[in-house]
């Protein structure tokens, strides 16, 4: 028996071995699944000191920023450090023309000058529950006239209410469960969470540093990005969660990261912990080109006419750029990913990839002598070809009606970030391209309205949505009518995806079983949940001819540099420390002043400010990006070419201690000696 146990743990390494650097893998799964691998990879620690079920671990270090981010808690006084760009909404609303800290940048040089944030949150994963048999006992109890409780947010959200009743797990301002589905619905885990609510932005770098490369570099590697900014958890005197109030004081945190600066090496081991928001690593290939047709379609026309008509607005005046940065920059980021995951798709050969990966479950199936996975794959060839049409109008309804419009929601029109005239000009932009994308017999209501009032005169239409007389009257039927067309895309797909679903909880099981049986491991989705992916620093071969070193430095920003162009100008400070080689303790060993580093962990959307340890689990990195040729990881991942992108830590410090001299953030990190 201890023969056989021996021989399966060693057959399951071995499979391992060849896919170690993929997978969003469940903290309470660890031990089972992964601790073998890791420590075969380089890890030195326990996983204990990673995930404890009831004590205090690393992961009582990791946050969830806001609600789509990731960061980490960095002093054993509250504070925080994320990206930049997961701070830049914040750093905006905090922002004027008087007051420019995204232009400027902003440092907390006292306690005192820590500005509070209104709005923002800062979550700790408390506990991780499986509470599979807790929520099917329920499935089998409640109604379920559509059938559809098995995945419903609204429904799990209930029985995660229930649960936590049931248990004595407050509910309340700064404490609440989330209660997910994994697997398709064959898994669901619940989470245990504390809220904070005062928090206070401590510092960030200006733009040319914190968004150097901008939208140019975006996506890509190798990148010269100082990606972070700061803030602190304050809370009252017994670290109890509070909303804001002048006698709130620092968090004491259970757990903190300490920093190393030691820098990093080819073939150094790495892990990350975070909230990545999003993956599909289940898909078919029918649903794989319904993907790159419809929503990446869709994202690059209409984003590309969105963005160009934005930027034009910005560059004639700061108030709108400040205005609207947050906004342009969100809409940017999914243009560009959009683009490059479909170049990737095409260039990698994924589909290939797709019909092999589901060729083996079908046989398996067939082996195993069930039909099951059969039918579920029939269906969801039959969905995908049923509503093609459907999604391709729902997405463009979405992408150019809805949220390229903006005067389709009062909110927004009611926000300070709102500019009427930036709007009017956006809108009439975002109309022709819904017309250009979509055929006239398909098109909604409003364009019959133009047509027949305005004979076909987008900008009339829209000019008399803004005017005094009946603007008010013609916005309301606008939200009216795109409100319906909408609705009625989604009506007509709704069977469909109920079907669309039952086979994914059908399919995704077998791969379940096919994977034990195997011997091999197996990670849900990404969905916004805390997980941990590792893999080992790397350079990498994009292509013939072309190989790209694991790290970039100070040089490389200087290289870049040019002053006519916003996306690439040097701060004269951070150039006068790089022509003195004033780079202190953060030099590497031959001098240089390391900026970013890649790596080979299994990272996505949300993954946005992940720490990145060492195998002792110290601070080395901070995640903020993948390369363009890991932009298929969301479909499939390619572990010869993905990579995440992390600002070297010592590029961090060097910046808070050199660049903006802030001695009191740096006296107060936790650095290794």
């Amino acid at each position: 028996m201890m023969k056989k146990l021996f021989l399966l743990l060693c057959a399951a390494a071995g499979t391992l071995a060849a896919t170690a650097d993929e997978g969003m893998w469940m903290l309470p799964d660890l031990k089972t699944q992964n601790a073998i691998m890791m420590r075969e990879m380089g890890l030195d620690m326990a996983i204990d000191d990673i995930y404890s079920e009831n004590g205090v671990s690393l992961k009582d270090a990791v946050i969830h920023f806001g609600s789509g981010c990731t960061g980490e808690i960095i002093s054993s006084q509250g504070l925080v450090l994320t990206n930049h760009h997961c701070g830049y909404g914040s750093i905006q609303r905090l922002s004027s023309v008087e007051h420019d800290y995204l232009k400027n940048g902003f440092w907390a040089m006292t306690r005192q000058q820590e500005l509070p944030v209104e709005g923002l949150t800062i979550t700790f994963t408390e506990k991780i529950l499986d509470v599979t048999d807790y929520v099917k006992e329920q499935l089998q109890k409640d109604d379920d006239p559509e059938g559809t409780n098995y995945l419903s947010a609204t429904y799990l959200a209930k029985v995660g209410s229930r649960f936590a009743q049931a248990n004595g797990l407050p509910i309340d301002d700064f404490h609440a469960v989330t209660l997910k589905a994994f697997y398709g619905g064959n898994k669901y885990y619940l989470f245990q969470e504390t809220i904070y609510r005062d928090i206070r932005f401590v510092g960030a770098p200006p733009s040319s540093i914190g968004k150097f490369g901008a939208d140019t570099d975006n996506w890509m590697w190798p990148r010269h990005c100082g990606d972070f900014s700061m803030f602190r958890v304050y809370a009252t005197a017994d670290g109890t969660p509070a909303h804001y109030s002048t006698a709130n004081q620092p968090l004491v945190p259970k757990r903190w990261c300490r920093i190393n600066l030691n820098g990093v090496s080819e073939g150094d081991f790495t892990f990350v912990m975070g909230f990545p928001g999003r993956n599909y690593r289940n898909m078919i290939a029918d649903e794989v080109v319904e993907r790159m047709q419809t929503a990446n379609l869709m994202r690059k026309e209409v984003r590309t006419a969105r963005l160009n008509a934005l930027l034009e607005e910005m560059l004639k005046s700061d108030e709108i750029r400040i205005k609207y940065a947050a906004k342009y920059a969100s809409s940017a980021n999914y243009w560009k990913n959009a683009i490059g995951m479909n170049e990737g798709l095409e260039r990698l050969n994924t589909l290939q990839a797709k019909e092999e990966q589901q060729e083996r479950l079908l046989a398996y199936g067939r082996q195993q002598g069930t039909t099951d996975y059969q039918k579920a794959f029939d269906t969801l060839q039959k969905v995908m070809k049923n509503r093609f049409q459907t999604i391709y109008h729902q997405q463009a309804i979405i992408e150019a009606l809805m949220t390229g419009v903006e005067f389709y929601s009062e909110d927004i029109m009611k926000s300070k970030d709102y500019d009427a005239e930036v709007d009017r000009k956006v809108s009439k932009v975002m109309l022709k391209v819904y017309a250009n994308l979509v055929p006239e017999e398909q098109r909604i209501e409003v364009f019959q309205v133009i047509q027949k009032n305005y004979k076909g005169n987008i900008d009339a239409y829209i000019d008399d949505c803004f005017s005094k007389n009946k603007g008010k009257e013609m916005r309301t039927a606008y939200r009216q009518m795109v409100s319906e067309a909408y609705k009625a895309t989604s009506q007509a797909m709704a069977a469909d995806n109920k079907e669309l679903d039952k086979a994914h909880m059908t399919w995704i099981g077998g791969n379940m079983k096919m994977h034990q049986a195997e011997g091999r491991a197996i990670y849900p989705d990404a969905n916004s949940t805390l997980r941990l992916t590792y893999g080992k620093i790397g350079s990498y071969k994009p292509r013939d001819g072309v190989m790209y070193k694991h790290y970039t430095t100070l040089k490389g920003v200087m290289e870049k540099e040019n002053p006519d162009n916003y996306e690439f100008v040097v701060p004269a400070r951070l150039k006068a420390l790089y022509e003195q080689k004033d780079f202190g303790r953060y030099a590497m060993t031959n001098g240089e002043m390391p900026v970013c580093f890649a790596t080979a962990t299994d990272n996505t959307g949300g993954n946005s400010g992940s720490p990145v340890f060492n195998n002792k689990g110290e601070l080395i990195g901070l995640n903020f990006d993948r390369n363009y040729e890991g932009l298929t990881g969301d479909i499939a991942y390619q572990p010869k070419l993905q990579r995440a992108v992390a600002v070297d830590i010592r590029y961090v410090v060097f910046v808070i201690d050199k660049f903006a001299q802030c001695q009191r953030l740096v006296d107060e990190l936790d650095i290794v000696k």
